[in-house]
């Protein structure tokens, strides 16, 4: 969605486009009901945030960053709006982090000291990475994170109390949480998936069960996987297929992986011990996670299995594993440097087997085909999830998130986390396990809904929830406007023109000069060019000799007339920079 779409919410009756608006009868007084809002999370994938609010206390769940899009040049992350909390910062009582993956931590460092720096509660994993992104950003806040375990129950404030359980994900200690509140148990299921046994059997769901039988008011359930049919690939499988590629490979084997994939990375380090393999790790992020993985005791190997990048050329190359970031693609992430030639220590060869050990995240579908190709042109063998099941997600589909709202039992519904059409399927597979329709709630960023014991309502009224760009060192000064300059720029180009004008006669002392990028090639279009130039010096000679020369009006004259003659020849919107200097 365009950035700019969110910048002015409009009304909850409008976003529902045409579906008819729905509230228990009933409708909670504000007064005795708690409010939710998603900051971020509920029209993309990313920018997980949302909170709980009840009187004057609020509960915070993830603070999450999203990448940047294809119509948000040059942007390195888009955060959150927290405008509306920075307002109630004193009212902040917890803030609760479900698991370690940057759609739900990247933005902590750059929110925690506006929102009062609120304690944090989340597993002993997450808060090691917190702590270490945290010092990554010199003027951030030191952290106050309590840890909690499977089973904790927290107070949080006089009217919030929490109880955390474990679910399975593709990053060990994610938690799920029960929030207990005046208006009834609320779950928030954070990111999950069943995990399966050797025979197939779905493991832990009496823990479901067991949450069902508390009576559970509201389901927020991930929608991301919500429209792919089935059950989950078992990382059984994943594994067994990961070694079935290391056992034949007769090179170098290099796995593209995410670096917070922590429990497939712990399985390959266990298949390249089997194989006799020595493995590196290229990627300042995925080294500083094992490190933290190791220390913790989720990630066990022997002495020497894990070697720098510098001692590679000391094996033969069937004797080599290599870990590696930038299976998306990324520009100047490791498996990009490493197909363009640019990586110190590792360069393509034939023989090498490449393994893509992720799902594709929406958008970056073309930077990773083109990595492919790289690859292949230089010899390598590269095996992708199409090929073979190497990747099992860490979104339950559908059938496994059916099985969850069957086990849970709740009266209400709330898909969270991903596109409308996610949360729209999600909501039909709500409808299909015999959850009344006017019981699911789609709602989008910055809507408040109103929860309170005797049912749920959608409100007119919103808070900001519009992006907040992350540029460099600044945060939240590229706005729509500075957006929309940017995709002209990429889109159309620019002309520069410089004028130098005698105030005393009213004439240009020489030809303007033209400048042209991501327009024109000047060299090719002289014919244009001196065009341009006798329309400047027209548009300067059409004005009275008795009207004073005032450069911004001057400049106005150029950019619309300049504009409308190039949009003329070339059916093109260059953006236009007059300057004029006075002499």
């Amino acid at each position: 969605m365009n950035p700019s779409a969110r910048a002015n919410p409009r009304p909850a009756a409008d976003l529902e486009r045409g579906r008819e608006r729905r509230s228990i009868p009933k409708t909670p007084s504000q007064e005795d009901a708690v409010r939710f809002v998603a900051l971020g999370g509920l029209e993309e994938v990313g920018r997980n945030m949302m909170f709980f609010e009840y009187k004057n206390e609020i509960v915070i769940i993830d603070i999450g960053l999203q990448f940047p899009e294809e119509d948000t040049p040059g942007i390195d992350f888009i955060i959150p709006n927290t405008t509306y909390l920075e307002s109630k910062k004193e009212n902040i009582k917890a803030v609760i982090i479900t698991h370690g993956h940057y759609d739900h931590i990247g933005a902590v460092p750059y929110l925690m000291a506006r929102l009062g720096n609120p304690t944090i509660y989340t597993t002993a994993l997450t808060k090691e990475m917190l702590v270490k992104r945290q010092e990554e950003f010199t003027n951030a806040p030191r952290l106050d994170i309590q840890v909690v375990k499977n089973r904790d129950k927290i107070r949080l404030s006089e009217n919030f109390e929490a109880d955390f359980f474990s679910v399975t994900h593709t990053i060990p200690d994610t938690t799920g949480v029960i929030l207990k509140t005046p208006a009834g148990n609320l779950v928030h299921f954070a990111e999950m998936k069943f995990d399966y046994d050797k025979e197939g059997k779905p493991q832990g769901l009496e823990e479901f069960e067991k949450i069902g039988k508390l009576g559970i008011h509201a389901l927020f359930i991930d929608s991301t996987n919500a429209e792919v049919p089935g059950f989950s690939v078992s990382e059984r499988v994943v594994e067994k297929n990961l070694e079935d590629i290391v056992k034949k490979a007769q090179g170098r084997v290099i796995i593209g992986i995410f670096s917070s994939l922590l429990t497939r990375i712990a399985e390959v380090l266990k298949i390249a011990e089997k194989y006799d393999r020595r493995v590196a790790v290229s990627g300042l992020s995925m080294k500083t996670n094992i490190q933290i993985a190791q220390n913790l005791g989720y990630i066990k190997t022997k002495k020497g299995a894990i070697i720098t990048l510098e001692e590679i050329h000391k094996y033969k190359d069937e004797k080599l594993l290599i870990l590696s970031t930038g299976a998306q693609g990324e520009p100047n992430a490791s498996l990009m440097r490493i197909a363009s030639g640019e990586h110190r220590q590792i360069e393509i060869k034939p023989g090498d087997t490449v393994v893509f050990s992720s799902s594709v995240i929406p958008g970056n579908e073309r930077s990773i085909q083109g990595l492919k190709d790289n690859l292949t042109r230089q010899g390598a063998k590269v095996y992708t999830s199409k090929l073979v099941d190497i990747h099992s997600t860490g979104h339950a589909p559908q059938e496994e998130l059916k099985v969850i709202m069957k086990l849970i039992k709740p009266r209400f519904v709330i898909p969270i986390h991903g596109y409308y059409f996610m949360r729209a399927a999600n909501a039909e597979l709500a409808h299909e396990v015999k959850i009344p329709k006017q019981n699911v709630f789609l709602i989008d960023n910055g809507q408040v809904i109103h929860i309170a014991k005797e049912g749920i309502s959608i409100l007119e009224e919103t808070v900001p929830a519009f992006y907040v760009m992350v540029d460099g060192l600044g945060v939240g000064d590229v706005g729509e406007v500075v957006m929309r300059d940017r995709r002209v720029l990429a889109q159309e180009g620019m002309v520069v023109v410089i004028a130098t004008l005698d105030r005393r006669t009213g004439r240009f002392l020489k030809n303007p000069d033209i400048i042209s990028r991501g327009f024109i090639y000047l060299r090719e279009n002289k014919d244009l060019v001196e065009d341009v130039r006798k329309r400047i010096r027209g548009i300067i000679g059409r004005i009275p000799r008795y009207q004073e020369l005032e450069p911004d009006y001057i400049k106005t004259l150029i950019r619309d007339q300049i504009g409308q003659f190039l949009y003329n020849k070339t059916r093109r919107r260059p953006m236009i920079l007059p300057v004029v200097i006075e002499v």
